[in-house]
């Protein structure tokens, strides 16, 4: 943490940084230096990387809970989230969550999603990103050639700047941590998120980085609603090279703008979240073999059975019909995996149940969720089969990194809802 600006300011690198070896890198030092004179600065070694513990994966929702880690250590009760590259897609992802403790989010040289789409065809295939991942790992370890590598994305540095550059990042992660981390972030897909973000939100990207199609910053802008769009001349990745001037002069017009609260009203009540709707599978035909009594103390039996599940992974119960739970979480794979501690202490109770979940925007009123996401989960719920837990796509996207595969179930047009869904079984 450094500098003493009006407004607290997360800055994500893209891949790693070091937070000591960085101020040994004149370029780097001057840019959060820089960063340091508008603002609160804080910075932080993503898991696995830097001077952290040399842990393997993290999910977009676990960085998330890393993000409030080192905002709650700094007493920072809300901040701007600012996001390189890779940084990107996991600023707007907390934007979306958490909208009471973003100020605004700023999104530099950055996309929704690494590889191609039928929506995003500019983007390189799978396969040429994967080819670049096995590249970036094989030259790792020779001085020269990583330097040559980073420098790639850094034209306007000098040869004395790649080196500096280059060493920070190999000394902050391996290679196979760093290939790892990269091919996680080939299945991340902020797309259905971006509508969602309701904080103030500038986008910045140079208009002539080879690798990256300026496409993707007028797409960010297009999709996220009062977004502010500033295309940059110049080659260069790092924001700190080439004309740094130009972009700390718009990064400075737009928090003053966020300090004086003229251009944007934020909408804490609307936030991002993953609904999970359970039910027990034929409850009616169970009630009537038991009786009246033997089934209401079953259903009580169930009920703290699901409730202990729910605080076991941070759920939020929003209300119990009969036999149907309907619970709130701030992370997807938190939800999914809450599913299958529920499916599996039900059965301990010689029942099953069914579990529906969907990622979307919930209005919040007196604590309550609701919004069309509410009743995108109820009815991906009633298509899910016994001891089925079904997720729709959105939920899918948003999980990369957790480990947890899917099985494809198509395409449904769910009851009440206009556009059809691409739903997936959670394989156990």
């Amino acid at each position: 943490m450094v500098g003493e600006g009006p407004l607290d300011l997360v800055f994500i690198p893209s891949l790693t940084h070091h937070v000591e070896l960085v101020w040994e890198n004149p370029p780097q030092a001057q840019f959060f230096s820089r960063l340091a004179s508008i603002s609160r600065l804080l910075l932080f070694d993503k898991r696995g990387t830097g001077m952290s513990d040399r842990v393997v994966g993290a999910t977009l929702e676990v960085r998330m809970d890393d993000i409030r880690a080192v905002m709650d250590a700094a007493g920072s009760e809300r901040a701007v989230l600012c996001g390189l590259g890779d940084g990107g897609p996991l600023c707007a992802l907390f934007a979306a969550t958490y909208p009471e403790r973003t100020t605004a989010l700023v999104l530099i040289n950055t996309a929704a999603r690494m590889v191609r789409s039928p929506e995003l065809p500019w983007l390189p295939t799978r396969a040429e990103r994967e080819r670049e991942i096995e590249e970036l790992a094989r030259r790792w370890g020779n001085r020269e050639a990583a330097a040559e590598q980073f420098g790639r994305g850094s034209p306007s540095a000098t040869e004395e700047e790649r080196r500096g550059f280059a060493r920070v990042i190999r000394l902050s992660v391996s290679p196979g941590s760093a290939a790892a981390y990269l091919r996680m972030n080939l299945d991340v897909d902020i797309r259905d998120v971006l509508p969602l973000i309701r904080v103030p939100t500038l986008v910045m990207q140079r208009t002539e980085i080879e690798p990256l199609d300026i496409r993707n910053g007028r797409y960010l802008a297009e999709h996220i609603p009062g977004a502010r769009l500033v295309e940059l001349p110049g080659r260069d990745f790092a924001p700190q090279l080439g004309d740094p001037d130009r972009f700390f002069a718009e990064l400075k017009s737009f928090l003053k703008e966020v300090v004086e609260g003229e251009a944007w009203e934020v909408e804490p009540d609307r936030v991002l979240a993953t609904v999970l709707f359970t039910d027990i599978v034929d409850s009616t035909a169970r009630a009537a073999e038991l009786g009246d009594r033997a089934w209401r103390q079953l259903l009580q039996k169930h009920h703290e059975a699901v409730r202990s599940q729910l605080a076991r992974f941070r759920g939020t119960e929003m209300d119990t019909a009969g036999d149907g739970f309907f619970a709130t979480f701030d992370g997807p794979a938190r939800a999914i995996r809450c599913a299958f501690a529920i499916r599996e202490g039900i059965r301990e109770l010689d029942l099953d149940v069914r579990a529906g979940l969907h990622s979307g925007e919930c209005e919040l009123v007196d604590g309550k969720a609701g919004g069309i996401a509410v009743h995108i989960g109820a009815r991906v719920a009633s298509l899910a089969g016994p001891g089925e837990v079904l997720v729709s796509s959105t939920v899918k996207d948003l999980v990369a990194g957790s480990g947890i595969e899917f099985e494809d179930r198509g395409e449904h047009q769910l009851k009440g809802i206009s556009e059809p869904w691409h739903l997936f079984t959670v394989v156990p």
